[in-house]
């Protein structure tokens, strides 16, 4: 496959995002009629440590909307997810409600800015059009709040995610269609090129999506840094019914695949961290006849160096080596910043293990940046908008990246959106849903109603219920 620079990649792409009203854009767009957004907060069952800082709580951020063709035909549409301000917004100057009231406040111009849209467009399109005006109130929100620190373009794509979303849902509910069936020449005026630059000309997402779900997919669990291993990790326990170690997790769930959550800034700990969890899961696996199963490893960018990740990828395999053949990818070792951290390249760790980007993956030039700088694979998440992972889907699979899609501690209708877009990419690995350990309440109101996304017994989600119209997840 012929390679193009990033610099020759996106001087290529001439074509304005605005451009003139077609025949077939105002007969297959939608305009909104009305958009609406809520908060909801729940505490978390058992707190998680990422990143260096530890979380007991969730406000989710859930919007609906009501749009309407040029037939006059009108459908709902809803999208939801967690405000992850910790995760979009780190900052080690303003507290955890002062991020969140940014966030906030961020959201409330959104909704406005959305509601003010009154062409009539496919989704991605709108999405397109509108996120440079998201960014642009950002800056208004730091000065009206005389922030100590700008909001970072990945809080904003958090912010307008379940507004994306909720634009996808109607869509698809519009047409009567799950909307992955929405993304062909039939429903988009703008083939990829658009988007993505010249290579994708004449080519539509449908050629890189999935129209159907996979039937099934592995479940990715979470291992936090402060989540206990054995009963000699517990203080007290909870007593609620639910698995508290690592093993009960494992027979509960019957899992296969396990993320491990380290600390990137003491070598020690995490290489004792990660042996800690391979022995746990051999004698747990050993029990249950499973002889494979699978760990990824997330630093959450607080390794100071690629020096630091060979270093604890050496040890590892010189320790266990048979652990070290489980390692089936690693997230985002270093700064998220990588015009900042053009140093760091990770060519060398990506030859023993494919190295995604996570936290830095908020457009194509970062993609195509992470791809001179070694990165050998994507992290897609929901939270980031429904039509950004579908176009960094399609440009990943393209460069034949590695494709994992992660979770934001998702409950309920984000699961469900994060599980779907998981199942409709192909080559993702497997689906990371971590609300079930962290907030399971906020799931219960959906478990009778997806019980195959809810109620794990065999390390697999039965993705292949995903098919209802728009994103699938209809609110009790």
């Amino acid at each position: 496959m012929r390679t193009i620079s990033r610099r020759a990649f996106l001087g290529a792409m001439t074509v304005p995002v605005m451009a003139s009203r077609t025949l077939a854009d105002t007969r297959s767009g939608i305009r909104i009629r009305e958009i609406t957004h809520e908060h909801e907060d729940y505490l978390y069952r058992t707190p998680i440590k990422f990143g260096g800082t530890i979380l007991d709580r969730v406000t989710l951020l859930n919007v609906r909307c009501v749009v309407e063709d040029a037939g006059g035909r009108r459908a709902s549409g809803f999208g939801s997810m967690p405000m992850g301000n910790v995760w979009s917004f780190p900052s080690r100057v303003m507290p955890y409600d002062v991020t969140l009231g940014a966030m906030k406040e961020l959201a409330q111009r959104i909704e406005r800015i959305t509601a003010d849209y009154r062409d009539a467009d496919h989704p991605i399109d709108i999405n397109a059009a509108l996120e440079p005006e998201y960014l642009r109130c950002a800056n208004e929100v730091d000065a009206a709040l005389n922030l100590a620190e700008p909001i970072p373009k990945l809080c904003v794509l958090v912010a307008a995610s379940p507004f994306d979303a909720a634009l996808h849902d109607a869509f698809g509910k519009l047409h009567g269609l799950s909307c992955y069936r929405t993304y062909g020449r039939d429903f988009m005026v703008h083939d990829l090129s658009r988007y993505l630059g010249p290579e994708f000309k004449g080519q539509y997402l449908d050629g890189y999506i999935r129209k159907s779900p996979r039937q099934s997919m592995p479940l990715y669990h979470l291992v936090g840094a402060v989540d206990p291993l054995t009963n000699s990790d517990i203080r007290q326990r909870i007593n609620d019914g639910l698995p508290e170690t690592l093993p009960e997790w494992i027979r509960y769930n019957g899992l296969t695949h396990i993320k491990i959550k380290l600390n990137g800034d003491d070598i020690r700990w995490d290489v004792d961290r990660v042996l800690g969890v391979d022995r746990v899961s051999a004698e747990t696996q050993a029990q249950r006849r499973v002889r494979s199963w699978f760990y990824s490893l997330d630093f959450n960018e607080r390794c100071a160096d690629v020096g630091y990740l060979l270093d604890f990828l050496a040890r590892i395999r010189e320790k266990a080596p048979a652990c070290f053949e489980r390692i089936q990818y690693i997230e985002q070792p270093t700064a998220r910043d990588l015009r900042a951290h053009r140093n760091q390249v990770v060519h060398q760790a990506a030859r023993l293990k494919p190295v995604v980007i996570d936290e830095s993956l908020t457009d194509l030039e970062s993609l195509l940046l992470s791809r001179e700088m070694g990165y050998t694979g994507v992290a897609l998440k929901a939270c980031k908008g429904q039509s950004q992972a579908m176009l960094m889907a399609a440009a990943a699979r393209k460069f034949r990246l590695f494709l994992c899609v992660q979770d934001l501690t998702c409950p309920g209708a984000s699961l469900i959106h994060s599980a779907g877009l998981a199942a409709h990419v192909p080559g993702v690995r497997a689906i990371e849903a971590n609300a079930r350990q962290y907030v399971p309440v906020a799931n219960r109101p959906w478990e009778d109603r997806f019980p195959g996304i809810f109620k794990i017994t065999d390390g697999r989600l039965r993705t292949g219920i995903l098919t209802g119209p728009g994103l699938g997840a209809v609110p009790p």
